[in-house]
């Protein structure tokens, strides 16, 4: 991937963390950084079908799951699949669609499934959502919901890259052969490698640690509404993934630190409201740093029995 995409090698790991802990990726960020093209190129290297979708208000619930369709050859009703019906589905400019859309998207997240005219259809697995925003927009947008963005594993910014490598990406995307590429998983190795990531093992003093990081939260004066049992949950999943991608079967302390920010980033919410606008963005991770530095990092870890020395 790293291939393609230039200079962003520590998003991809992210994102792909973020698949293999069978999470959804939120990404915020401005136009032309790269974000379509990175789920396009996440999707083909996985070996994994992928459909874009583009955020409109005007989009309806049943453009996205589906709807029943009359078919007068056979005088019966038929399910049409909507482009939910894929592995890696990239909802463009999500905060562009309307509240009943969202829904329905939220749903497909959580579930795996959507629910038309009364019958339940599940959707294939894997299935993995990369939803983009732009946090500049404010007109004709509807924020997403708490329930929503908390149903998101991480948020990830791919910013701006450094000279040298912005040059490299007209070399290689201007000048030179654009690069293809090329499957090297499918979806067989994929769901082996989401198992994997289940089995790594998080001792019980790292436990411990993850759980009392996201408690501060909630206890911080600045902070109006801390991390839920949920994002206790997806830290430790992501923290797992991560130690895996690192070529660990054990969890430590930085994998913590590392997925702490793009885990937690979304879902806290200060007293002067949601962290949409750069200035309470900066102030949550200014927070988040607080509360990593107040907490104890557990040391001398018997990582292979999960028991302290």
């Amino acid at each position: 991937m790293s291939r393609v995409m230039v200079g962003q090698t520590n998003v991809l790991r992210h994102a792909l963390a973020a698949c293999l802990a069978g999470g959804h990726v939120l990404f915020q960020d401005v136009p032309g950084t790269g974000k379509t093209t990175l789920a396009a190129t996440m999707a083909k290297v996985m070996g994994l079908s992928f459909t874009r979708v583009q955020g409109t208000p005007d989009l309806l619930p049943s453009e996205l799951v589906g709807t029943m369709v009359f078919r007068p050859d056979t005088g019966q009703f038929e399910f049409r699949k909507g482009p939910v019906f894929t592995q890696v589905l990239l909802m463009d400019e999500v905060n562009r669609a309307t509240p009943r859309t969202q829904s329905a998207l939220l749903e497909a997240m959580s579930e795996q499934q959507v629910t038309v005219d009364g019958l339940t259809r599940r959707l294939q697995d894997p299935f993995f959502v990369m939803a983009t925003a732009n946090p500049l927009e404010s007109q004709g947008v509807f924020p997403l919901p708490e329930a929503q963005l908390d149903r998101f594993l991480v948020q990830l910014r791919l910013g701006y890259v450094e000279l040298e490598e912005e040059l490299e990406m007209i070399r290689r995307i201007r000048l030179q052969n654009p690069v293809v590429p090329e499957a090297v998983l499918n979806t067989q190795s994929l769901l082996e490698a989401k198992g994997a990531v289940r089995s790594v093992h998080v001792a019980e003093d790292i436990i411990r640690y993850i759980a009392v990081l996201c408690r501060k939260t909630r206890s911080h004066a600045d902070v109006a509404l801390g991390a839920s049992p949920r994002a206790v949950l997806y830290l430790t999943a992501f923290s797992q993934a991560l130690a895996l991608l690192s070529g660990r079967s054990y969890v430590l302390p930085d994998d913590v630190k590392e997925a702490w920010y793009p885990v937690m980033r979304h879902r806290m919410m200060t007293r002067s409201g949601w962290s949409e606008a750069d200035g309470e963005q900066n102030q949550i991770d200014l927070i988040l740093t607080e509360v990593l530095e107040q907490v104890p990092v557990p040391t001398e870890i018997d990582y292979d029995h999960g028991a302290s020395m």
